[in-house]
């Protein structure tokens, strides 16, 4: 078995390998999602929802956003989708596995597994199986690990983004100069990755500036993946980003598809940023603990690379979201135009920056721009920043980096790490105006 599962199966097998255990990674027993009920005669609007929530104050009404998607979501797409035990999303009939053996693989046949598909995870070492449950998943899992305690299985979670796209805008704004990026301009930039959806390279934000699309075969340019970018490396005469400019590496691991976000495309994509040496790679995605997924990101923490992620909009009494709250993610939250968190932004020790999340615009397919709000889009400014003083993934450049954005940083709440801005508020001049969005009744 390569060295990823191997690592992996140190953990979980001896808590004499005291150097690679985490304890966090396991999964924790979290109480299961509750999906409110509502009233036949009420609308299920999840944008409206985002909206109404945004000056929403009460903590069990926060948490109720993200429930209500899941639940539309597993409405609309019951036939590929389905809840697990906790409540969160997973696609239906799939199980996930990490680096089995040829015996494993024997055993799961006999008991009724087929193999779906295959991923390698490139200079990671390592490959994930998507296998066919031959019974319910949840059962099919169960089966799976009793049949094989020390392989590594997990359901196929589907993550979700972490904000909201308030308003649309029309605004142009006239893009910096410059052309298409020769090969050598674009190796000699910042590099910075992204997991996300895709983005449209050609709005003006991105005139000039190298863009490498991975993971659906053509480009499906969406409307949070482009906001995210722009507010990473976009650049205009009156807009950009944290690290305008920079070369970005944007793996789309949702491509239009109901099974969008899902655990297996989310590892490919880390697969192909970490084969690229990307050193900053952001993901304002949120889900549930995955084992598979915790072990995959841990594996590209080892190797130098800073993974920077939302930490999700659930609410301050929410349990923590991933990968956010695994050790060593740059867990970030958002605040508004005064400074204050986002009342619907996560809190706790997974939180170690802050940056700018609302009463601000973002890039828009179709050379359009938007009001954007939640920590979607706090997460590429603390990114950006980072990307800027971290050339190539190496371990003790990361932690430099991140240890002088601390020095840097505001403090708004309590000096030192504290739960609800972590070490401070970072890019705080880099809140895009919202007037570029032109703002219209929904």
């Amino acid at each position: 078995m390569r060295r990823l599962a191997l690592t992996w199966l140190l953990v979980i097998a001896s808590s004499a390998a005291a150097q690679v255990t985490l304890p966090s990674v396991r999964l924790p027993q979290l109480p299961p999602v509750t999906l409110p009920e509502l009233p036949a005669t009420v609308p299920l609007d999840v944008d409206k929802s985002a909206a109404a929530l945004a000056g929403e104050t009460d903590p069990r009404r926060l948490r109720e956003l993200r429930a209500l998607r899941i639940r539309e979501l597993l409405r609309r797409h019951r036939d590929v989708l389905e809840a697990d035990p906790r409540g969160a999303p997973v696609v239906r009939g799939e199980i996930l596995a990490l680096s089995p053996s040829a015996e494993a693989l024997k055993t799961a046949a006999e008991a009724g597994f087929t193999v779906l598909r295959e991923q390698s995870l490139g200079t990671l070492g390592a490959r994930i199986l998507v296998l066919r449950a031959p019974a319910k998943t949840a059962r099919a899992l169960a089966r799976l690990k009793a049949l094989d305690p020390t392989g590594v299985y997990d359901f196929n979670h589907v993550y979700t983004d972490s904000g909201a796209l308030l308003t649309a805008g029309g605004g142009a704004v006239a893009p910096a100069a410059g052309g298409a990026p020769s090969a050598d301009a674009a190796e000699l930039a910042t590099r910075i990755g992204l997991i996300d959806s895709g983005v449209d390279a050609t709005h003006e934000v991105f005139s000039g500036i190298a863009i490498r699309q991975h993971g659906c075969g053509t480009a499906m340019p969406a409307e949070h993946g482009t906001a995210v970018a722009s507010l990473m490396v976009g650049r205009a005469s009156t807009f950009h980003g944290a690290a305008p400019g920079s070369a970005l590496y944007a793996a789309d691991v949702f491509c239009g598809r109901p099974t969008g976000g899902a655990v297996d495309a989310v590892a490919e994509a880390f697969g192909w940023l970490v084969q690229e040496r990307v050193p900053v790679i952001n993901v304002s995605l949120v889900g549930p603990p995955n084992t598979m997924l915790a072990a995959i990101v841990h594996e590209v923490l080892s190797r130098g690379h800073l993974v920077v992620a939302a930490v999700g909009n659930d609410g301050p009494a929410a349990p923590p979201l991933y990968p956010a709250a695994w050790p060593g993610v740059i867990g970030v939250t958002a605040v508004d135009a005064r400074q204050r968190v986002l009342v619907e932004a996560g809190r706790g020790p997974q939180v170690k920056f802050a940056a700018p999340g609302a009463d601000m615009a973002a890039a828009r397919p179709q050379q359009a721009y938007v009001l954007v709000r939640g920590t979607s889009f706090a997460s590429p400014i603390v990114a950006g920043l980072l990307a800027l003083e971290l050339a190539a993934p190496d371990g003790a450049a990361a932690r430099s980096a991140v240890a002088a954005l601390a020095a840097r940083a505001l403090h708004p709440g309590a000096p030192g790490l504290d739960p609800v801005y972590g070490y401070g508020l970072v890019g705080a001049e880099l809140r895009q105006q919202p007037a570029l969005a032109r703002l219209r009744p929904n």
